[in-house]
């Protein structure tokens, strides 16, 4: 397990790299100017002299600058510095994604979370009962979660539990202020369980779908195989199979989708957190791409990237722990 965990971190600065280069090209392509407001647009000359500042006059100068400031900093700013703002002029990259990487982390880290246990419960239960109402439903709405993308089950969720029945308030996220023991902070944490409700089930329904369909998979298989059988030779209940043999081995494709998962949970959430107004890293990534901030895109890609990797690795090396006989540095991943 120790040479896995090496060789994967010595893999991740040449990820990053690529990432960073890929990045770069693609936002250095983009049209519009990263120095012009969307109000107020300067002279030419001094675009020009902004962009001498910035670096962002030439890619090759711009990329050295930015390298040696991930690594050495500069004067002010320890290492890692992405860099100033060009749409927020008076705060740096580093601070906006300290003031709001936490809000996204929370959000994802939820969804993630009632994916899991939406999606293990469901397998288990059309898999425990194959063909009865249960799993035809468990089938029809894990079809549903992967059919549907986040911004049309967002805006459903939204217009249905938030404008029709107004059960959850339409109003701004705000963090509980105030000390543990005050009585408006527990307040305050209710109100923001509640905001957090419908984009945490917006972004946990399509990983719940799939974790739902592996794990009814898994289960069915394991429980036509031979252990299974003499399982119930020594009179364990069908539960018995399913809840002390079938749920650990048919976790581990469940556990591999993990790493895909957590992706596809960062990466929905620039949108959700876009149509709920949560201010969080994906509402100021949008406004980052409109505006050509190239060292906001650059500060948000590298940190999502670099979580992503150590994700990944996470998920491997616990592989490796619920089954040490799998050896993912073999060929052949055994």
């Amino acid at each position: 397990m120790t040479r896995l965990i090496l060789s994967r971190l010595l893999q991740t600065p040449l990820i990053l790299a690529a990432i960073m280069a890929l990045t770069l090209a693609l936002a250095w392509i983009m049209p519009g100017s990263p120095v012009a407001d969307p109000g107020r647009i300067p002279s030419e000359e001094i675009q020009q002299a902004m962009l001498r500042q910035y670096n962002l006059d030439n890619p090759f100068s711009f990329a050295h600058g930015y390298v040696r400031g991930l690594f050495l900093g500069i004067e002010g700013h320890p290492p890692p510095y992405f860099g100033p703002s060009l749409q927020h002029r008076d705060f740096s990259v580093n601070a906006i994604l300290a003031d709001r990487l936490p809000v996204s982390a929370l959000l994802g880290a939820a969804a993630l979370a009632v994916a899991l246990l939406l999606g293990m419960a469901a397998g288990v239960l059309g898999a425990w009962k194959p063909g009865s109402v249960w799993d035809w439903l468990t089938l029809l709405i894990a079809l549903l979660g992967i059919s549907l993308p986040a911004f049309v089950t967002g805006s459903l969720l939204l217009a249905g539990f938030a404008v029709v029945f107004g059960w959850v308030p339409l109003r701004p996220w705000e963090w509980p202020m105030g000390a543990v023991w005050d009585p408006q902070w527990w307040a305050d944490l209710r109100q923001l369980l509640i905001q957090m409700l419908l984009p945490t089930l917006t972004l946990a329904l399509a990983p719940a779908a799939y974790i739902a369909r592996l794990m009814r998979l898994g289960l069915a298989e394991i429980m036509t195989s031979d252990f299974a059988r003499t399982a119930r030779a020594k009179g364990l209940s069908e539960r018995q199979v399913i809840m002390r043999h079938g749920v650990k081995v048919a976790f581990l494709p469940v556990l591999s989708f993990l790493g895909p998962a957590a992706a596809a949970v960062m990466t929905g959430s620039f949108v959700v957190e876009e149509i709920f107004a949560i201010p969080g890293v994906g509402h100021v990534f949008v406004q980052a791409v409109l505006s050509k901030d190239i060292f906001m895109l650059l500060g948000i890609v590298l940190t999502y990237s670099t979580l992503l990797v150590l994700f990944n690795l996470a998920v491997d090396v616990a592989y490796c722990w619920i089954d040490p006989r799998i050896d993912l540095t073999a060929p052949g991943g055994r």
